[in-house]
């Protein structure tokens, strides 16, 4: 130990780093009285190493490369190691960063942290916002998926708006479309600017450190007992309220991964189809609300990017000499009426501008997103300048000490229930499709699992049946032991295919598959695909439960839901059939199964509904073959996470008993 220490002194007389630590995070002088709010600010510096450690090792495996983005996503997903973990680590880490980073501005609102002398502390604070936003807007683009290639048009051709427009585009994209230039620099600066974030937070907390926390009461420490190290006290605290949030993260990386995310993404990028609604992430919704309730191009453009920058001339539109809402009991229900305005203004931005409110008396999408955007506006430049004059506020208490003392227990009660409750909102996505039948899938709910016997069926069905026009080209034989056969059955299995190689001279010919070969479709290309189907493409399986809105249900629906009798409304087009289910409710797929066209192996005959139900299964296991190594090592992580919450609540209790 005393050479340990010797060295640390060593370093730290050539070097002050120890003594800058100690003096800014042990003996930091900190307010006694900071609510649960105030831990989101390290629970965003906690996120923000996660997404760089996580986005490092996908940087390794990725291929920024159009022909190859999304195939090199699905690579990482089921041949790295614990591949899976980093993808969905990272894709819900997002979500989580903007969650805390929200909650965490709309704390310093409530509470009036972006008042003199912290001015440049808040705008810093929108800096990293803006920042956040470019990087999570390029990190969207590399799956390289519809939506990611149709976002990545939409937002890049608002540009050309401002002079100049055509130009600036055209520089963005590297050439006249978004192409493999564009997806080149968005990966490039999507793995720089997190690093710029980290700047930027440095200089954030030398903001802060500068003149201190704010508070809940908005006032300033006066005497020496106003105060507290922050470390144990905030320290401890912040380990408590890390536990809370991890477990809500884990329940989403290894529980619900895709809940946050848009089936289209599961779909290749193709510039010829564009999706029918083209949304971006949750968390730009409503600044998409905003740019859409405008119907001049121009002024939606500047109303959007005017909806961020309007952030930076908060300290100074607030013209109330009063910090904390705690205080100004009419700001404070002014300010809750902005935080219901912006999660309705991301609903608008869910849905469609042409979406009826059947249950606002038939109010339309965009006359409401008009509506919400106009408030928007009218809190920063208008309610924010008089409220500070004309408002009576309550008198101020002249010490930390003594409120602190008599409501702590209240206030972190309070806090904690309000914190749940956020921890359990989630945005609302509109749909306008049929209602889809709800199965029960033995795959579902946290502790759901494969059914062994309905892969086997299910993988039966696909030889027999969907073999015939689609391929599972992310899926190898040898991932067919997950089903429970053993090696030599898969060789078996795989020399059924055959698949192109190149012999000693050069000429293409056709061998038996080996077990590291994919299920291949039965085409040679994308041509031969539609010239023998009527000029559609059959897609292909690997990802379809994780690419439609409905997932296995909608795929079950659409296999059984084959009707000879359309209604007579409904005019159907040569070739084609009705299926009510399907996007139009024309579908060109003749209905693929029938009584009778699989015998099981094991003898058995089985109704449609069943090899419905058991192709379905199969399908799932294809698009989520991890399914079951992921929610076994979430129950570890969650097991984890609920320890180290008790143990660190009790130690916090312990900790702050001191405190007086």
């Amino acid at each position: 130990m005393d050479k340990l220490t010797r060295v640390v002194r060593w370093i730290d007389y050539r070097l002050p780093f120890f003594s800058f630590i100690d003096h800014e995070l042990r003996e930091y002088p900190t307010p006694k009285n900071l609510n649960y709010w105030w831990n989101f600010g390290s629970l965003a510096g906690i996120t923000l190493v996660v997404m760089i450690v996580s986005g490092i090792f996908l940087a390794m495996h990725y291929e920024p490369n159009t022909k190859s983005a999304f195939d090199s996503v699905e690579y990482i997903m089921r041949n790295v190691n614990y591949g899976w973990l980093m993808r969905y680590l990272h894709a819900n880490g997002a979500t989580m960063f903007f969650i805390v980073v929200y909650i965490h501005m709309f704390r310093g609102l409530y509470y009036g942290s972006y008042k003199a002398p912290r001015e440049l502390l808040w705008m810093l604070g929108v800096i990293i916002l803006l920042l956040m936003m470019a990087t999570a807007f390029m990190g969207y683009v590399l799956p390289w998926g519809q939506m990611s290639y149709w976002g990545a048009t939409v937002i890049t051709n608002l540009f050309s708006v401002f002079p100049f427009g055509e130009s600036i585009v055209q520089w963005l994209w590297g050439g006249f479309s978004v192409d493999n230039p564009t997806l080149n620099r968005f990966f490039a600066l999507h793995y720089l600017f997190p690093f710029l974030i980290v700047g930027v937070i440095v200089l954030h907390l030398v903001a802060l450190h500068q003149h201190g926390s704010n508070n809940p009461l908005g006032i300033e420490r006066k005497e020496p007992r106003d105060s507290i190290p922050f470390h144990p006290y905030y320290t401890v605290k912040d380990l408590f309220g890390l536990g809370i949030f991890g477990f809500v993260w884990a329940y989403f990386v290894f529980f619900n991964p895709n809940f946050f995310g848009e089936p289209d993404n599961y779909i290749p990028a193709n510039p010829l189809v564009t999706p029918p609604h083209i949304v971006p992430e949750w968390y730009f919704l409503p600044f998409y609300a905003i740019l859409r309730s405008i119907p001049n191009k121009l002024f939606g453009v500047i109303a959007m990017f005017g909806a961020v920058f309007i952030l930076f001339f908060i300290p100074w539109l607030d013209t109330s000499k009063v910090r904390s809402a705690t205080f100004r009991p009419i700001y404070k229900w002014v300010f809750w009426g902005f935080v219901v305005d912006c999660f309705i203004l991301g609903c608008v931005g869910a849905h469609s501008p042409d979406y009826i409110y059947t249950n606002l008396g038939g109010l339309s999408n965009q006359t409401l997103g008009q509506l919400t955007t106009f408030l928007y506006f009218l809190f920063f430049l208008l309610v924010l300048p008089i409220l500070g004059i004309y408002e009576k506020i309550k008198s101020l208490p002249k010490s930390l000490s003594e409120p602190v003392l008599q409501h702590k227990s209240h206030d972190k009660l309070k806090s904690l229930f309000i914190l749940f409750f956020l921890g359990n909102v989630s945005p609302v996505y509109g749909t306008d499709s049929l209602p889809l039948p709800r199965e029960s899938w033995s795959f579902q709910g946290p502790f759901g699992t494969y059914d062994r016997t309905a892969l086997q069926h299910g993988f039966q069905i696909y030889q027999q049946v969907c073999a015939a026009c689609h391929g599972l080209k992310h899926v190898r034989f040898r991932d067919l032991a997950a089903l429970g056969y053993n090696a030599e059955e898969i060789k078996a299995i795989a020399a059924e295919y055959k698949v192109d190689v190149i012999d000693d001279e050069g000429q293409t010919v056709q061998k038996p598959a080996l077990a590291i070969d994919v299920l291949s479709g039965p085409y040679k290309n994308e041509q031969a695909a539609r010239a023998a189907n009527n000029g559609a493409l059959p897609p292909d399986l690997s990802l379809i439960t994780k690419a439609r809105v409905g997932g296995p249900d909608y795929i079950y629906a659409l296999l059984t839901g084959y009707e000879t009798t359309p209604p007579k409304e409904v005019q159907i087009a040569e070739g084609m059939h009705y299926n009510p289910y399907f996007p139009g409710g024309q579908i060109a797929m003749t209905p693929p199964l029938s009584e009778g066209i699989v015998t099981y192996g094991d003898g058995s005959q089985p109704s449609l509904n069943q090899m419905a139900k058991d192709v379905v299964t199969f399908l799932a296991w294809a698009a989520e073959p991890e399914l079951e190594e992921r929610k076994k090592v979430g129950y570890n992580v969650l097991i984890y996470f609920i320890v180290f919450t008790i143990l660190l609540y009790f130690l916090m209790k312990k900790i702050w008993t001191k405190v007086k």
